[in-house]
């Protein structure tokens, strides 16, 4: 959500912004329920002012015109529920309108409306492709069903299309990359913008995966993206598909100190998509499913755009981290507008080389919202130098997502014998094996 003074000051921006976004904004339907709803409180005022005045007069006036001005009374009164009921009426469609209103995102993201629009950014390690191995190339369905470490078949058996089961060495895979992201979230340490000598940390969270839908909105999920989640309607709640519904929301309706402010968390969770509409090659294996494990990490900090830029960086080189320690070629891209969302001001993908898919393909997310989500869940901090409260800016990013980044862990570090070579720093994790053979 945005200042409605935005719009109404800087429509044409905002018409933009839907246009790139490829989002259906009507911003001049918006602008109309907008002036009737200030029809409306004005007259409000007014009425409520002329009531005081009257209810003045009445108390001042000879008993034989009391009945009389009573009676007029009457009339202000059943007015002014009137104006009361539309304006309830009008203020739940502003709300609506105001819901589909999309962020503007930043002058330098790049204009466009499909993922080929991206603009990569920069690589780093050598993409190695399936005849550079010189032996006959599996992919990580074949591999996982030859050294039996997850079951696909018995997954759907168990839950419907999507669905999997990790076993023996794969799930103990699984759990050491996530350990590992875990550890290298709590080893990093970050100076504080402006406090030399400060050093800062993420804190982790184990957050509830099962949330009441407000959170859904003040996130952005909903309404657009509410046919991808999966809801329990009857109590009014929604499994979520990433920790940062929870962790964005966890100042939801709070006034911080801005010396609070950065807060950085991070937080473990599995995770629920419906995946409703996604097809092709994505189907296969490990790439697109039900549920699955993340570590998700989140920022929000003052409302300062050099300052979002800055924790933007930062939650980029966290997630670069975990992927140079699993030795995995990767790149970043920064995400053309028509892919980034309602809600993004500036968005970027890592995307790690699978060789089954002959490409990059996307295995972490780094969004920056500015107030976007902040206006939503009210989350504020009192600024310093005014003493009023603002809306802060949050920021999130994967650190990892699991099993997906098994795909190319598995098909990179296979062997001529069938085997798959763990990378060295998950070794520990696995009680020192160095293959899953």
């Amino acid at each position: 959500m945005i200042d409605i003074k935005l719009i109404r000051e800087h429509s044409d921006i905002v018409k933009k912004a839907a246009v790139d976004k490829g989002l259906d904004c009507d911003v001049d339907q918006l602008l109309a329920v907008d002036a009737r709803r200030r029809q409306l409180e004005t007259e409000f005022n007014e009425l409520r002012h002329q009531q005081k005045q009257a209810g003045e007069k009445i108390a001042q006036a000879p008993k034989e015109q009391k009945a009389a001005l009573s009676k007029e009374m009457g009339r202000f009164k059943g007015r002014l529920k009137e104006l009361d009921e539309e304006r309830d009426k009008i203020d739940a469609q502003l709300h609506e309108f105001m819901l589909r209103v999309p962020q503007i995102p930043h002058p330098d993201a790049p204009i466009g409306h499909g993922e080929d629009e991206n603009v990569e950014i920069r690589r780093v390690g050598q993409p190695r492709n399936k005849v550079d191995l010189g032996f006959e190339f599996k992919d990580h369905v074949e591999l996982g069903q030859t050294l039996d470490i997850f079951d696909v078949e018995r997954g759907v058996k168990l839950a419907g299309s999507r669905n999997y089961v990790l076993k023996g060495d794969g799930a103990r895979l699984h759990e050491a990359i996530l350990r590992l992201a875990w550890d290298i979230m709590l080893e990093r340490g970050f100076e504080a913008p402006g406090r030399p000598g400060v050093t800062l940390h993420f804190t982790p969270l184990t957050v509830p995966v099962l949330v009441l839908d407000k959170l859904m909105y003040g996130t952005g999920f909903f309404p657009l993206h509410r046919e991808e989640v999966y809801l329990c309607e009857r109590d009014e709640q929604s499994l979520v598909g990433t920790a940062e519904v929870p962790v964005t929301g966890f100042h939801m309706e709070e006034i911080l100190e801005e010396a609070e402010l950065p807060k950085l968390y991070f937080a473990r969770s599995t995770c629920f998509r419906r995946e409703a509409g996604a097809g092709g090659k994505d189907t296969r294996g490990l790439y697109r499913i039900h549920f699955f494990d993340k570590i998700e990490q989140v920022v929000v900090c003052q409302a300062n755009a050099d300052e979002s830029a800055h924790w933007h960086d930062v939650i980029v080189s966290n997630a670069e981290a975990l992927l140079q320690a699993l030795e995995l070629p990767y790149r970043v891209v920064e995400v053309c507008t028509g892919e980034m969302g309602q809600g993004k001001v500036r968005m970027y993908d890592i995307e790690t080389w699978m060789p089954s898919r002959e490409t990059f393909s996307e295995t972490h997310s780094a969004s920056r919202f500015h107030d976007f989500q902040a206006r939503r869940l009210n989350l504020r901090y009192r600024a310093e130098h005014t003493g009023k409260p603002e809306f802060c800016h949050t920021l999130n990013n994967t650190v990892v997502a699991s099993p997906r980044i098994m795909i190319p862990l598995l098909e990179l570090n296979q062997n001529a014998d069938g085997s798959v070579t763990i990378p060295q720093r998950l070794r520990q994790y696995m009680n020192g094996m160095e293959r899953i053979a």
